[in-house]
């Protein structure tokens, strides 16, 4: 089984978390309100469980899922249920904007 490693990350561009790095190391990062959460927002236009990111292999790409979340997700302005994520994009989750990074790989690929 292979994790996500620092390989991407949820930076805050604004709202109660702004300036915040958030590392994706798990296969599956759940985002929400609740404190329980791998990623919990204090943002009351955030829903309680909202959305996760899951790691898919073989393709190592990073894929957003909206949990059926009163608010919805927004990447790049346009709400969806799943989306594929690549580097630059912009998640709307609430009131928090968050910039998806990917890092570069030290073997080079």
């Amino acid at each position: 089984m292979t994790q996500a490693g620092s390989m991407a990350r949820l930076v805050a561009l604004d709202g109660d978390v702004e300036g915040q790095i958030f590392e994706l190391q798990l296969e599956e990062t759940m985002i929400g309100r609740n404190p329980s959460m791998d990623i919990a927002i204090p943002d009351d236009g955030i829903s309680r469980e909202h959305a996760i990111i899951s790691y898919e292999e073989p393709d190592a790409e990073f894929v957003i899922e909206d949990l059926q979340s009163t608010n919805g997700t927004k990447v790049n302005g346009k709400r969806v249920r799943s989306a594929t994520l690549s580097a630059g994009d912009q998640l709307r989750i609430g009131h928090t904007t968050f910039r998806f990074e990917l890092a570069v790989s030290p073997s080079g690929g």
